[in-house]
């Protein structure tokens, strides 16, 4: 479905954080996947006419980024109608990328499913979008959401991957794509797309930010820039596997049944602390009991916490509103060994709580883009240039899902959604879902700077440092 009319394509600039996440995205940070494993034979016809309407309602997701060399900046070009294309792969293709995949993925037993996930994860449509030869410089740029549906070996199952640049479309604004498309494909499509309402591209999160929350006097701003900068040289991190070799993101699951799940979340909400707390805790232990280090040996480990900033906003944004609009704080916590899960989860949440009363969310925003793009740039400003800034980051919140026959109906046996962090980013990104009352979290990490067997033995003592804490 090409632009027949050829209206002029409205250009929109881009924000300072949607620049950072173009610069990290082009390195393999940011390419997000909403993956969906399906027992029933997909309509494709109606799969691609649902796309078109969610492009429609949201414009930002039919915009092509556009590099311009002359002046080294990113923008969204917003073409009048939409020009996506779904992609088949049939059962022999999909065949051939799931074996070029086995060598990379290790003894444990891996889903076809989650191969393909990795395998989209890492193949990257703007990893080129930077060239400055000139030879293409009048090009229309490269569309920020893909999709493609694979056919597996396994009988009767397919897997639809829509894949997102990440400055374009963030978590939350990913959660509400896969519910609108899902509601599109019940409903048969939902009408023409000429009755569709057309939606409006929004401006970038800074635009919005309430007036003098992004306040901080000059000194204070180069006092907390240098101690950001001097902190990033006393971080520990994992031991590292492999830091030369040509990196992609790999995904580990943790899995918690609805007992175990329901007990975590009513010990969070008894101490008054969210569930990115006890996360963030699990994973500190977990980490420091990898190195078999003696009790009372410090180590400084980074915690990044991403916040949904929509109700935060001036004017505030709905959940549907597609674009990036999260923020994060950066917190450093000091490990000695022996620490109790509880103690350290209320210590970390702690943390993150007063510096986001303290607006850091808002005031910090330019200074963390300005060091992800400084590090991006220069890698020796990161241990063993593995361009690691944080031991792991997490979202203040975590996906609500409840059942839904939708689900079954369209024969959806599995999901998954998550993005690649094997550029600039953390050791482990951790993407927590709870549902139908399960915790599931989608954990993806840098590899082969860590192995696959490293990563399972972490979140391995990450469920059972939870489990045994209930």
């Amino acid at each position: 479905m090409a632009d027949s009319d050829q209206t002029p394509a409205k250009i929109r600039p881009i924000g300072g954080t949607e620049n950072s996440w173009c610069k990290a995205v082009i390195g393999g940070t940011g390419i997000t996947v909403l993956s969906l494993l399906l027992n029933k034979h997909p309509d494709f016809s109606l799969l691609q006419t649902a796309l078109h309407k969610l492009q429609n309602s949201h414009p930002i997701l039919r915009a092509k980024l556009h590099f311009d060399p002359s002046t080294s900046t990113f923008s969204l070009l917003i073409p009048s109608s939409s020009s996506l294309i779904l992609y088949h792969f049939d059962l022999q293709s999909t065949s051939q990328i799931i074996q070029s995949q086995k060598p990379n993925v290790g003894p444990t037993d891996i889903s076809s499913f989650q191969i393909l996930l990795e395998h989209e994860l890492n193949d990257n449509p703007w990893k080129n979008l930077d060239r400055s030869s000139g030879e293409d410089d009048d090009d229309d740029g490269v569309d920020v959401l893909h999709a493609s549906v694979y056919e597996i070996e396994e009988r009767g199952k397919w897997a639809v991957m829509i894949k997102l640049h990440t400055g374009a479309c963030d978590r939350t604004a990913a959660v509400a794509v896969m519910k609108e498309l899902t509601g599109l494909m019940m409903s048969g499509g939902g009408g023409s797309q000429e009755e569709e309402e057309e939606g409006e591209v929004g401006l970038g999160v800074e635009e919005y930010i309430p007036s003098g929350k992004t306040n901080k006097p000059f000194w204070s701003r180069g006092v907390d820039m240098l101690g950001y900068s001097l902190n990033s040289f006393r971080l520990s991190n994992l031991e590292f596997v492999d830091p030369n070799s040509p990196r992609s993101s790999r995904v580990v699951r943790l899995l918690m049944d609805s007992d175990h799940t329901t007990k975590l979340l009513e010990g969070c909400k008894t101490r008054g602390i969210k569930l990115c707390g006890a996360l963030s805790a699990a994973a500190l232990i977990a980490a420091r009991l990898s190195k078999c280090l003696p009790d009372g040996e410090w180590e400084k480990y980074a915690v990044v916490t991403l916040i949904d900033c929509r109700k935060l906003l001036e004017p505030a944004l709905s959940s549907h509103h597609v674009g990036f609009y999260h923020s994060a704080i950066l917190n450093t916590h000091d490990m000695k060994g022996g620490e109790e899960l509880w103690e350290l989860a209320g210590r970390t949440y702690t943390s993150f709580a007063d510096a986001k009363n303290s607006n850091k969310h808002f005031s910090d925003m330019a200074d963390l883009n300005f060091l992800m793009c400084r590090a991006i740039e220069n890698p020796g400003l990161t241990p063993s240039s593995s361009l690691r800034t944080s031991f792991i980051s997490v979202f203040e919140d975590p996906v609500i899902d409840e059942t839904n026959e939708d689900h079954k109906e369209l024969g959806i046996e599995d999901y998954m959604g998550c993005a690649s962090t094997h550029g600039v980013g953390p050791t482990i990104a951790i993407f927590d879902t709870v549902r139908q009352g399960k915790l599931d979290c989608a954990c993806v990490y840098p590899f082969p700077l860590h192995s696959r067997e490293q990563m399972q033995e972490l979140i391995d003592n990450m469920k059972k440092i939870l489990i045994n804490s209930l």
